[in-house]
């Protein structure tokens, strides 16, 4: 157990954290699975509509270190691919 002052403080600090990451990390999973779900129904025009706002999410995410930008930027690329070939 924490026993300074400040320590108590940044376990408070952490607790927050960990509760903002792992929504922000539940953002980018739901995401992905409804853009997955909109690709096996094969719907290339809803595909398209939702593009630049998983595009969006995903980069957003990407910015504040939850994943890695090129991790983000693969996902989008692989999805584009799987977009285009509907």
């Amino acid at each position: 157990m924490a026993n300074t002052k400040s320590a108590i403080k940044r376990i408070r600090r952490i607790t927050k954290q960990t509760a903002v990451n792992k929504l922000r990390k539940s953002r980018f999973r739901n995401s992905l699975k409804k853009m997955n779900s909109i690709l096996v129904k094969k719907n290339k025009k809803e595909a398209l509509a939702f593009l630049p706002k998983l595009n969006s999410e995903l980069m957003k995410i990407a910015k504040t270190g939850i994943i890695k930008r090129q991790n983000a930027s693969r996902n989008i690329s692989r999805i584009t691919k799987k977009i285009n070939a509907l």
